[in-house]
């Protein structure tokens, strides 16, 4: 143990490849005790003036649907901003089940764009979070799903995502594919062993991109000193939140945080009606609206064929506002949603429309996103609503573009990676509101009732 206390300032500097993965993030440091705050594009200097007690500044993005053309255009500029900032660690934060091909959402492409502007040259790759259900053992990444642990590419879900769909669940072969950087790795042996001093030295000589297996609370502490540890001037590091959540374990066991025990977090009051807006395909998602609509919320769904269509978007939309409109006057809760799970016909429909109309579906699902986000801005004009749940983390990011939103705050927990958050805004209806952005596999079959009791 040691007396040493946390540097002063700010201690980690991050970009979300998406706004779920934000929150995630934001989350874990925020309800350490380490304020936090999260910007929906890079902040100007009186934006961070106004929070420059806090202890981490996100910038949430939405880089995981993206191209590496898009990626070559637009994140210079954020990482050149995050790096301005000096925090001992900056991190391109991606998704825990590594969502990411050559083509969408490389992340063997963002280090590349980072890592020559990093102060030092190795880069941890942390992704392990079992507090997630996610575990990487001799590099290989599996996700639990309820009670059952699944390889990746045998994952029920991200083996059949629509955009990303995981192949390989080894993931210095899956990033080999999006970047010729050299990728090593410390595995369970030498962290169990005590040998982590050498066999992250060994691996730092033979690759610039360090990845870490986690799969439990000895080895997150080991990795969060061994990274903590060797941060030199400044370290670049694409991870998932599994990076926060192994530097706040070590950070606890070294004395420099109080224990879990000794953070109190405050719980969010009971909300009279709630409106959901979904983009999920996951299974999780499906069981979550199916949950929902049982418990009484006003489900509506949208034509995902008429709304990625042009000629029909808007009358699709107008339909969807005015029957949610009706529901929300009745005090009724409401979910809007464009499909359930990988296997509604939709997805497929939707495929083959997209083929036709020779575009992608990467190209349909922002479309879908941003029909959903005019939804919600219409919605909230409306009604006072103070609190507004957004599933699918592609989709949360489109539907808070559509809003006018500048920050958010952690302010309660919810599910593990989806805290209930404060908007600050300059619109005086958005200022103060509450919003949950939750990824697609997060949360219980009671999810969104229990978003609306505020736990």
């Amino acid at each position: 143990m040691t007396n040493t206390a946390l540097p002063e300032g700010l201690l980690l500097a991050f970009y979300g490849d998406d706004f779920t993965g934000s929150t995630d993030a934001m989350e874990v440091m925020a309800f350490a005790g380490l304020p936090t705050v999260l910007f929906v594009k890079p902040p100007t200097a009186s934006a961070l003036e106004r929070f420059r007690h806090h202890r981490g500044i996100g910038i949430a993005g939405t880089a995981r649907s993206c191209s590496p053309e898009w990626m070559d255009e637009q994140l210079p500029d954020v990482f050149r901003s995050l790096f301005s900032l000096h925090a001992p660690i900056t991190q391109y934060k991606v998704c825990s089940t590594f969502d990411s091909s050559p083509t969408v959402g490389s992340i063997g492409r963002a280090i590349d764009l980072a890592l020559p502007l990093a102060p030092e040259a190795w880069s941890p790759l942390v992704v392990g979070a079992p507090q997630l259900q996610r575990w990487q053992a001799f590099g290989n990444l599996f996700a639990g799903v309820g009670p059952v642990r699944h390889r990746l590419d045998r994952h029920p879900t991200m083996s059949r995502h629509p955009m990303t769909p995981m192949a390989e669940a080894d993931l210095a072969r899956h990033l080999a594919q999006q970047t010729a950087a050299p990728i090593a790795l410390v595995d369970l042996v030498d962290l169990n062993r005590g040998n982590g001093n050498a066999a992250l030295q060994s691996a730092i000589a033979r690759g610039a991109i360090v990845s870490f297996d986690v799969i439990d609370d000895a080895s997150q502490v080991e990795v969060g000193r061994l990274v903590w540890s060797n941060r030199g001037r400044g370290l670049f590091s694409a991870s998932s939140s599994g990076l926060q959540y192994a530097l706040v374990a070590w950070w606890r066991a070294a004395g420099l945080l109080p224990s879990a025990s000794d953070a109190p977090l405050a719980a969010a009051a009971p909300v009279d009606r709630l409106l959901v807006l979904s983009g999920s395909c996951s299974p999780g998602t499906a069981d979550q609206i199916t949950h929902a609509i049982d418990a009484g919320f006003a489900p509506f769904r949208m034509d995902a064929l008429r709304t990625a269509d042009p000629g029909t978007r808007q009358t699709e939309v107008e339909r969807v506002i005015a029957s949610a409109d009706r529901a929300l006057q009745e005090g009724r809760d409401v979910i809007v949603y464009t499909a359930q799970s990988p296997d509604d016909p939709e997805i497929t429909r939707l495929r083959e429309q997209s083929v036709a109309a020779g575009t992608s579906m990467v190209q349909a699902q922002q479309s879908l996103g941003e029909a959903l986000g005019r939804v919600a801005r219409s919605l909230l004009e409306r009604h006072a609503l103070p609190r507004v749940v957004v599933a699918g983390g592609d989709t949360s990011g489109q539907v808070v573009a559509q809003l006018p939103v500048d920050a958010l705050e952690a302010v309660s927990p919810l599910a593990k990676g989806s805290p209930i958050c404060r908007v600050y805004s300059t619109a005086r209806r958005f200022d103060g509101m509450q919003l949950v952005l939750k990824g697609g596999q997060v949360g219980g079959a009671a999810f969104f009732p229990s978003a609306k009791k505020g736990s």
